[in-house]
């Protein structure tokens, strides 16, 4: 007894350790942010180059069974503002469903009605998803630059002129990231957490990241690449699930530099659905955990700077933090029943709520930075994303232990919206097993919490507390999609038995 009294609270300051090292790199984010985002955004952004100077560029649009919001993406690339003689578009397809009707008569419209040069790309079989969409695509590319927009995206008709104007001057930009905005911003509590961590990530950590020097990601989607760039850092590769920021890591391990834009932005559409916010989340979370795998040597054994070096580390395995905070939770409750315990380190939890704010601190100067006093108001979905960050952690816990042990899998899409009802973005099978890391956390949390009112160690309850609420608000929303879902795909009973005098022929 007396060894696990000490081991016990050991391993889990262990894990509260751990968590600083992530507040300290959201930390250094903003630091960098205050320290440098007004000595740089590019000031050339805005600027208009003569169109004599219009460089050729060519769009890919990579769709998978998008029927909804795929004809609006295609539209909008199609009512940029750049010389036509520049331009190619291509659109990917890789559906497998109505959605490859609606792209191939849209193009061939766009062709034959305002003579553009757009083609259409269909492929039977999705080897490499996404990746291998573009690097087949690449091989048919015209254009010195590359731009990218998935399916939910809607650019204004200006953002090309104005990408190219900011990328241009500078050659050794491998790539030009822009803010992605949030067309649903305010559709329910769900898209206005996600547009808060969002904004947090583009305002603060990507302008922080591209304005002092540090390694950053492309982000999939709203930016442009450099073809040489691309062709030098070995094109895109589908050993992970993140091909945007293994390809963005190559790129300056290879001698580039990327660079992203404030104040150009790339309309976007949210998952309005929790089903999709977390199948988005997991996918980033195993594919950035891959990109670690992969590309942790290369990176240490650069010539860049070890506060770079350390940075690109931290910001590659960000989403690892789940895992000592989901050890915390399991701690918790051996710790409740302790007769008797003594931390090794008495102020590690005085530090790590130091710490535990900065995230916090983040999403309020991306606000500020956007839309000034105003912009705090939204600050109310705060709450809701740490909720909901709680109660997606064991889902996102797994996803990085997957990351950890394979590579390249299953790209899943995050399904869209676009005009139809919301019931358009949930997935079209849903099992109730899909739910399993959310109710085991929900049933150990209400476990650790009765240990604690018995024990009366109440100074442990509120870890448990919030993955309560947070893994209790996941589970509700899930089944509240999962009868959606079932209600959307249930066969329709006859209202009747057929009768043999029913049966017709000829």
């Amino acid at each position: 007894m007396a060894s696990l009294q000490t081991l016990i609270p050991a391993l889990s300051q262990s894990a509260v350790f751990l968590l600083i090292f992530y507040g300290l790199f959201v930390l250094v984010s903003v630091t960098l942010f205050l320290l440098y985002h007004q000595r740089h955004d590019w000031p050339l952004a805005n600027d208009v180059a003569p169109s004599e100077n219009w460089p050729a560029v060519t769009l890919q649009i990579p769709i998978y069974n998008e029927r909804r919001v795929a004809a609006r993406v295609v539209r909008a690339v199609a009512n940029l503002d750049y010389p036509a003689d520049k331009l190619q578009i291509q659109v990917l397809d890789d559906s497998t469903d109505s959605t490859s009707t609606v792209l191939s008569r849209l193009v061939a419209e766009l062709r034959r009605e305002r003579n553009l040069n757009i083609q259409y790309m269909h492929r039977k079989k999705r080897h490499g998803y996404k990746a291998g969409a573009l690097a087949d695509a690449l091989a048919q590319a015209t254009g010195e630059f590359i731009g990218i927009f998935d399916a939910d995206f809607a650019p204004d008709s200006d953002w090309l002129k104005r990408a190219i104007a900011a990328m241009t001057p500078h050659p050794n930009l491998a790539f030009l990231q822009t803010r992605w905005e949030h067309m649903n911003r305010s559709q329910n509590i769900i898209t206005a957490a996600q547009a808060l961590a969002l904004d947090g990530h583009f305002v603060v950590e990507q302008q922080a990241r591209s304005a002092s020097g540090f390694m950053q990601n492309f982000n999939g989607s709203g930016g442009l690449w450099r073809r040489a760039a691309i062709d030098d850092a070995g094109g895109w590769q589908a050993d992970t699930v993140t091909e945007d920021l293994d390809l963005a890591y190559r790129a300056q391990l290879a001698g580039w530099r990327g660079g992203y834009v404030n104040n150009i932005e790339a309309p976007a559409e949210l998952p309005p659905v929790i089903t999709g916010f977390k199948r988005q989340q997991r996918r980033w979370a195993k594919g950035s955990i891959q990109t670690l795998r992969k590309l942790a040597l290369p990176v240490l054994r650069s010539d860049k700077s070890w506060g770079k070096k350390l940075y690109a580390i931290a910001h590659m395995g960000g989403y690892a933090f789940h895992l000592p905070l989901l050890a915390m939770l399991l701690f918790t409750l051996p710790l409740a029943l302790l007769p008797a315990y003594h931390p090794p380190l008495s102020f590690i939890g005085g530090v790590s709520m130091i710490f535990s704010a900065a995230p916090f601190v983040m999403f309020a100067l991306a606000q500020y930075a956007l839309a000034g006093r105003s912009g705090l108001k939204r600050l109310w979905a705060l709450p809701i994303l740490a909720i909901l960050f709680m109660g997606l952690s064991p889902a996102i816990s797994a996803s990085v232990i997957s990351g950890l042990r394979h590579s390249g899998g299953v790209f899943e899409r995050t399904p869209k919206q676009g005009r139809g009802p919301r019931r358009s973005a949930l997935p079209s099978q849903m099992a109730l097993r899909d739910f399993t890391p959310e109710f085991l956390a929900f049933a150990y949390a209400l476990l650790a919490l009765a240990a604690i009112a018995i024990t009366r160690r109440w100074g442990l309850a509120p870890l448990p507390g919030l993955f309560l609420l947070g893994s209790g608000l996941t589970l509700t929303l899930e089944l509240q999609e999962y009868r959606a879902v079932r209600r959307t795909h249930r066969p329709r009973r006859a209202s009747r038995l057929a009768r043999p005098g029913d049966i017709r022929t000829g």
